[in-house]
């Protein structure tokens, strides 16, 4: 079962976001990765959310290597290990996970190849629980509607991630969230920047003790600004740039009472 993301699945059509670079389209169980061979990390990822039939399904599956694409176009354990890296889940664990039981099971445990991973450093903290919880903050809003989003996460390859054992590990996350509104297609871009608690001066990691990520709620068109991947009709259905929004600009987030929908 590896149908990946429906460019369908909110009524009207929503086409997978396309970076600038060339990457290997690897379709998976309701999510499709787009990953980057040079920087051996996801471009985009792209997961279909229908929150009507989310099931609560517990763990299981085990990271492991993408046989499609060769071991040195991805980044594996061994840039994880024995360090303060987490395997960061793009396409969250229980995303994909609804539907009939065996096929969100199936769906759930293909979020643990590592295309679908980024390096996320350990320390867990407020900001990053509210970033991890986002899709259900837009899922529980979505509930007036048909409880269907959209989900396209990615870290941004910058060109000025510091190095570490052969990859470069992205100080920044972005997050775009896409429902039916009841004005039509509605969109809402996030960021987490994690660079307070990355240092990997000398190939060598350590995080600061007084570091915390940090998450923001931005206008779409900057994430399509910085990634240089294109976003098509997410950028006009941004609800935070939408006439008689209550903000704009980049708004830090403190609690999910700060979001925007």
């Amino acid at each position: 079962m590896t149908d990946g993301y429906d460019a369908d699945f909110l009524g009207a059509r929503l086409p997978l976001p396309r970076p600038v670079q060339e990457v290997r389209a690897l379709a998976y169980p309701r999510f499709t990765v787009l990953l980057d061979p040079v920087r051996r990390l996801a471009a985009v990822t792209a997961v279909n959310i229908d929150g009507a039939s989310l099931r609560n399904l517990p763990r299981s599956g085990e990271w492991r290597l993408d046989e499609r694409v060769t071991a040195d176009e991805q980044t594996g354990p061994e840039v994880y290990a024995r360090n303060d890296l987490d395997r960061g889940h793009l396409v969250r664990r229980r995303d994909p996970g609804w539907g009939e039981t065996e096929e969100a099971r199936t769906a759930t445990e293909a979020t643990f190849f590592y295309p679908n991973a980024a390096p996320q450093a350990a320390d867990f903290n407020q900001s990053k629980e509210l970033w991890l919880g986002l899709e259900d903050h837009v899922l529980t809003y979505a509930e007036t509607t048909d409880q269907r989003v959209s989900v396209f996460t990615a870290p941004v390859l910058a060109e000025d991630d510091p190095p570490y054992r052969g990859i470069r590990v992205p100080l920044r996350f972005w997050k775009v969230a896409a429902w039916a509104g009841p004005d039509g297609l509605a969109a809402a871009g996030f960021v987490l920047d994690q660079s307070a608690l990355v240092d990997t001066g000398q190939e060598t990691l350590t995080v600061p003790p007084l570091g915390t990520f940090r998450t923001f709620q931005v206008p779409i068109i900057d994430i399509a600004t910085m990634t240089e991947v294109s976003l098509g009709p997410l950028i006009d259905a941004d609800v935070l740039t939408a006439p008689g929004a209550r903000g704009s600009g980049w708004r830090m987030l403190d609690s999910s009472r700060d979001i925007i929908l």
